[in-house]
């Protein structure tokens, strides 16, 4: 079944499809919820062609066929709550693991006792990320793995759980063993890859590797007063001029940020995606669009366009586009692998109208529900007890 290069795994299922896997496996393996076949999923080196398919590869237990030997811990500005956090952690990890090897980014504030990490070239070093913060340090993990998978990343809120944080960092003792012993599932959240396009159509920086994003794409009129004129083509097709603020291209994930505050789709972050969405046009008729992960989304400022076009990533500025420059975003190979802090059901289950089930909660459906108050009454229940008095 397989070979020193690759995986080839058949699976039977109502949908009869082919689960392939690629080069270079990492040191842990993957079984798909809805099958009973263990094998090694592609991460690293994998081409085009050796993607999972979309109905498959976001349900995932993560299982090592040995406990990790290398922790890359990723944190936030470093206070006295991000201090002692990581003490703990350290203290933990040396006691109950001690042989895996720590690491941290090389910065000024990086706690003492752990080993230099530089992304890029120490990105095969890694089998587990821990990250310390809020949203936008997963986000920044994220970006730290260009080239390649993200290894599986676990991630502890400070405060407030969220979309993007499952545990508590009260809990780190029960995430950090279930990781370890193979206990854990993984959602596996959709990546952008982006590239530029200069006023002549030559890609800018082509010699880089691509842009990386886990939540959005922005393209914005940022500090002036007047409204862009973008092009958005599809998959080499032109779809429509746009006059408005802006447009946000947005992951599932993402689904959930900007583009929701802009009146976009919540998107389950399990599907394969691209959410297209609008940032106040001036035709009332430009709804947001829903594109399959397949496609490829250019965005490029018209030449009529009355003013640049800031574009921002994850949150980050990045570039400034003039009339005839473009952006193109399309699904990346690499997803981000979260663990998760409850089972999520089977697609089988799903499909036989069993729904969850004990034991297989999708932590999306709680989250909505409590993080966004999803379908909650306008009037609050203080308000209703006063009217009822």
């Amino acid at each position: 079944m397989a070979s020193s290069n690759s995986v080839h795994a058949s699976v039977a299922d109502v949908r009869n499809v082919r689960v392939l896997a690629a080069r270079h496996a990492r040191p842990y393996r993957y079984r798909l919820s809805n099958t009973t076949c263990w094998f090694h999923m592609v991460l690293y080196e994998a081409s085009p062609e050796a993607s999972l398919p979309c109905e498959l590869r976001w349900f995932c237990d993560v299982n090592f066929t040995r406990p990790p030997k290398s922790v890359l811990i990723v944190n936030k500005h470093r206070t006295k709550v991000i201090v002692d956090a990581i003490e703990t952690l350290l203290s933990y990890l040396r006691e109950k693991y001690p042989d895996v090897r720590i690491f941290h980014e090389d910065r000024p504030d990086m706690p003492g006792g752990v080993e230099k990490w530089h992304p890029g070239t120490d990105a095969e070093k890694i089998d587990l990320v821990i990250t310390l913060g809020g949203d936008g340090t997963i986000l920044h993990a994220s970006s730290l793995f260009k080239v390649g998978a993200v290894p599986p990343v676990l991630s502890f809120s400070m405060g407030t759980l969220g979309f993007l944080l499952p545990f508590h960092i009260d809990d780190y003792a029960k995430a950090i063993d279930s990781a370890f012993e193979g206990r854990a599932t993984v959602l596996h959240r959709m990546r952008l890859s982006c590239k530029f396009q200069n006023a002549d159509g030559e890609h800018v920086n082509a010699h880089c590797e691509d842009w990386q994003v886990m939540n959005e794409v922005a393209l914005h009129r940022g500090s002036s007063p007047h409204l862009i004129t973008i092009d958005i083509f599809v998959d080499g097709q032109h779809l429509t001029e746009a006059v408005s603020d802006g447009l946000i291209v947005s992951t599932p994930t993402g689904s959930t940020a900007y583009s929701l505050s802009a009146g976009g789709p919540i998107v389950h972050p399990s599907l394969s995606a691209l959410v297209l969405t609008p940032i106040c046009p001036r035709s009332l008729s430009f709804r947001p669009l829903v594109f399959p992960s397949s496609s490829s989304l250019t965005l490029k400022v018209s030449e009529r366009s009355r003013a640049s076009a800031g574009l921002s990533m994850d949150g980050q500025v990045s570039h400034v586009l003039g009339p005839g420059e473009a952006v193109t975003v399309h699904a990346s190979l690499h997803p981000i692998p979260c663990i998760n802090r409850s089972s999520i059901a089977e697609p089988l289950d799903m499909l036989e109208g069993e729904g969850a089930g004990p034991g297989k909660e999708d932590d999306w459906v709680r989250d909505i529900n409590n993080l966004l108050q999803y379908n909650a009454t306008f009037r609050s229940k203080a308000l209703l007890r006063h009217s009822r008095a």
